[in-house]
């Protein structure tokens, strides 16, 4: 069963596919988004960027997984220490004050803070009602990947460090937030996906978002374990579980 992957790979993208041949898996990287014939009949795996995968996935029968829209915006304030809401652009155009806004499981709407609601993209460039994450504005002095399988935190590195790109390993204090983070809302997430987390700089930790695996950079996790995440998290939907359906991209 073939990784499909690509013409263009992170450097991340690089360490899955040569971990995956390590493994004995064949990978396949195509070179544009058109799907061979000889392809299409085979059941695989996708690791790859959102729009690439929008385009992949359905002919080849693979079902890429991710979060709610509104997961961040409904986890408990304890976990997030800032408010977020999910709501349709046209609602976020009226804001008048500093906010940080997003697109929830894609990067459509580029993950900035905003002036004020008027900064954001059109609905001449965007629907509006277009789902856009709204949050406060909050800044993160240390932020931590964990790859997330079956509830449990599968493996997982630091990528950053105020806002500054700086992979390491998980810290203690990592992996006992994202712990109980996960043994509070891990069910309401699918069975495989990314958690980014972090610690303000006032020394809360809080959720940063969840991602979708295949389309998410391991900076220093295991890349075996990373894979193994990666491989449930974009697999034949005709091999998905039931609770992963409600999941599906």
């Amino acid at each position: 069963m073939p990784l499909v992957l690509p013409p263009r790979l992170t450097a991340s993208a690089r360490t899955l596919r040569d971990t995956a041949r390590l493994r004995g898996l064949e990978t396949v990287q195509l070179p544009d988004r058109e799907v061979p014939r000889g392809l299409r009949d085979r059941a695989a795996h996708l690791h790859a960027g959102p729009s690439f995968a929008d385009a992949v996935a359905p002919v080849l029968g693979i079902a890429p997984l991710e979060a709610p829209a509104d997961w961040l915006a409904r986890l408990p304030a304890a976990f997030v220490r800032r408010e977020i809401r999910a709501v349709p652009i046209s609602e976020a155009y009226g804001l008048r004050r500093p906010v940080f806004v997003k697109s929830p499981n894609d990067k459509s709407i580029p993950a900035l803070v905003y002036a004020d609601g008027s900064r954001l993209p059109g609905p001449d460039a965007v629907d509006p009602e277009t789902v856009v994450l709204v949050s406060d504005v909050v800044t993160f002095d240390a932020e931590y990947r964990l790859y997330v399988l079956d509830g449990q935190i599968h493996t997982g590195s630091r990528y950053a460090v105020s806002g500054r790109l700086s992979p390491a390993p998980l810290c203690a204090a990592a992996l006992a937030f994202g712990s109980e983070l996960l043994a509070a809302a891990g069910h309401t997430l699918p069975s495989a996906i990314v958690v980014d987390i972090g610690v303000t700089d006032v020394g809360q930790w809080a959720a940063i978002e969840a991602n979708a695996a295949w389309a998410s950079g391991c900076y220093t996790s295991d890349p075996e374990r990373a894979l193994d995440v990666v491989l449930r998290a974009a697999g034949p939907a005709v091999r998905l579980g039931e609770r992963d359906r409600a999941f599906v991209r």
